[in-house]
């Protein structure tokens, strides 16, 4: 049984984020979108070596992550960075690291 919910929810949402961002394609996918502003999944699939099926299984991950967001354009699914929760995260994990550091910094010192 996953245990997580013990831990603060800073702690749950570094560990949530983490996990999306371990797979190579989903940072390809994010790099992707940070270059175009916005694409069509079958856009995004035309430059990761993987099969279509799979691009769209790693956009659904960013998208209930809440990195990437997205609207119906006709057939195609337009995704586009969510800079608002990119931020957080970002914040988030360097106000984590600062904390590690200082923590660190401290042991060494003595």
């Amino acid at each position: 049984m996953n245990k997580s919910y013990k831990f603060d929810k800073v702690l749950q949402d570094l560990a949530n984020y983490s996990r999306v961002m371990s797979h190579p394609a989903r940072l390809a996918i994010l790099k992707i979108l940070a270059q175009s502003k916005f694409s069509a999944s079958g856009d995004i699939a035309d430059f990761i070596p993987l099969s279509r099926t799979t691009v769209s299984q790693h956009l659904s991950e960013l998208r209930r992550s809440g990195l990437i967001s997205s609207r119906t354009d006709g057939l195609n699914i337009i995704y586009s960075l969510n800079h608002k929760e990119i931020k957080k995260y970002n914040k988030s994990i360097k106000k984590y690291f600062a904390l590690i550091r200082e923590s660190s910094d401290t042991d060494t010192a003595g």
